[in-house]
């Protein structure tokens, strides 16, 4: 499989070159993410535990779903791709856009879209991405973070804490 290539975008989000994967992450240059959070009808999160043959963030629990856009695609189409290539979950719309996080340290250096969906599973686990997911009441999440934050993806601690906000928690 040919290496991934990403648009370099500046501190507007605007495109200003195209990289490899390597070179982005190796440079520490600005890129485009995507972050799903996927409920079930309980009010329950899905969240994944990444892989340990992940070269970012290993064996640390994260969004239901998320994924570097790819150079030429848009934060929409990405959200779908990744849904269906993580989870094997199939959505015939784009899921409900939260808000977008400004590239920093904490997200790698990458802008993220960050969306929200609701589906029961069970899902169909990508090995190579996923070591494990499971539902959790999101009052559990919070808790969890809280006594051990270092067990959470950096992102999804960032994202986390606004969904808490915008929640009024």
């Amino acid at each position: 499989m040919s290496e991934e290539i990403f648009d370099v975008v500046n501190e507007r989000d605007q495109v200003i070159d195209r990289r490899s994967r390597r070179e982005v992450h190796r440079l520490g240059l600005l890129h485009r993410a995507i972050h799903v959070l996927v409920f079930n009808s309980r009010g329950e999160i899905f969240l994944q535990k990444r892989s340990m043959t992940k070269d970012r963030e290993p064996g640390k629990w994260d969004s239901s779903s998320s994924g570097h856009v790819d150079s030429g695609e848009n934060y929409d189409v990405c959200a779908m791709r990744e849904l269906r290539e993580e989870l094997g979950l199939i959505v015939s719309k784009t899921p409900e856009r939260l808000f977008k996080l400004d590239a920093c340290a904490e997200t790698d250096q990458e802008f993220v879209r960050v969306y929200r969906c609701q589906a029961e599973g069970p899902f169909q686990l990508h090995p190579d991405e996923i070591e494990c997911g499971e539902w959790f009441a999101p009052e559990a999440v919070t808790r969890w973070m809280t006594e051990k934050p270092e067990d959470f993806a950096s992102a999804f601690r960032l994202i986390w804490k606004k969904c808490s906000v915008m929640d009024g928690k």
